[in-house]
């Protein structure tokens, strides 16, 4: 089963009217990447919309599982996104265990979810991060267990980052997902500080410490990064960096981000950009000793052991490209879709 050059279109449209950031990236980049990513990224569209828009949240995330079983067994309802992701998934065997945790999240996020423990936010970051990042390995033709584990390591890391960044944003819309013992343990009820979310040196301490937490996820990415393909590694390191840096803009603020959003200026990104553009690998090592600490996070194991399991039957060949492309390339895979997903919960939040 192929998709057809029109569900691509199809895809392509829907993205377009979306994400203009996605949408002028895909036209510079080499069809054998553009063509999946674009196939995935709309599925991911898909099912952001069906939950978050959706007036019966549960009921669409059955839509949505049902959806995705047909995908897989290769019969996909007729949508265009449905069959173009349903040739993906076959010719880059993406295993239904993947895109199924995705629509998990999804769903956790429409429940109104907390999290009592880090393992705990683990878990939910996995879903909703580290799925894509697993899937976009996959695209670019790496599958061995320690590659898609760090991919698993530098989705979560970026969803933690996410989180500190919206802390305040977060709380005023009745929602927190900071660790609720961690709360506690600073001397925090979560519900009567929900009544009044305020910023005070126990919110900056907890902020602190999942920044921290995120930094050495960033740097288990990085010993990761270091083992793709040398094509592959800028466009990633500057994702890494780039959103890293958000991290690095709520601890300038004083660990508030309560009181205001932390931003990335648009010239701090283009100087990340431009160094990527005289790219030294040599700049970029993993924390010293970084390699020791490594290992498969328990809560992402289930997608790392479900790549190990799925046969592939088809394994693309991975086809040149000048080192440009492949930069934005990895750009938009990884931005894009936390930018959706930015633009869904803003949205749900009105």
């Amino acid at each position: 089963m192929t998709s057809s050059a029109a569900d691509l279109a199809a895809c392509r449209e829907m993205l377009k009217e979306g994400s203009h950031t996605f949408h002028a990236a895909s036209l510079v980049l080499p069809r054998w990447i553009c063509d999946p990513s674009v196939a995935l990224y709309a599925f991911c569209r898909v099912a952001d919309d069906a939950v978050d828009l959706g007036v019966d949240r549960a009921a669409a995330v059955e839509v949505l599982k049902d959806r995705l079983d047909c995908i897989c067994r290769g019969l996909p309802m007729p949508y265009p996104a449905d069959r173009a992701f349903a040739d993906v998934v076959a010719r880059y065997g993406i295993p239904e265990a993947v895109p199924a945790a995705l629509i998990e999240g999804l769903d956790w996020d429409a429940q109104g979810r907390r999290y009592e423990t880090l393992s705990d936010l683990y878990s939910y970051c996995a879903r909703v991060a580290g799925t894509v990042g697993v899937m976009m390995t996959l695209v670019m033709g790496q599958r061995s267990p320690e590659v898609v584990a760090r991919a698993c390591d530098l989705g979560c890391a970026m969803q933690l980052t996410n989180i500190c960044r919206d802390v305040g944003e977060d709380a005023r819309n009745g929602r927190i997902y900071l660790p609720l013992s961690w709360m506690r343990e600073a001397g925090l009820d979560p519900d009567q500080w929900l009544k009044n979310p305020e910023f005070n040196p126990q919110i900056a301490s907890i902020v602190k410490r999942l920044i921290d937490t995120a930094d050495m996820l960033y740097d288990r990415a990085t010993y990761g990064i270091a083992n793709l393909p040398r094509a592959c590694r800028p466009g990633i390191y500057a994702a890494r960096a780039l959103y890293a840096e958000i991290g690095r803009e709520v601890e300038r603020a004083g660990l508030d981000s309560i009181s205001s959003r932390a931003v990335v200026s648009t010239g701090r990104k283009l100087a990340v950009l431009a160094r990527m553009l005289v790219f030294n690998e040599t700049e970029w090592k993993p924390a010293k000793n970084v390699q020791n600490r490594l290992g498969d996070m328990a809560e992402t194991r289930f997608l790392v052991d479900a790549v190990i399991a799925t046969q592939v039957r088809e394994q693309p060949a991975a086809k040149p490209t000048k080192p440009i492309e492949t930069k934005v390339a990895w750009l938009v895979d990884l931005f894009s879709r936390l930018e959706r997903r930015d633009q869904m919960m803003q949205r749900s939040r009105v």
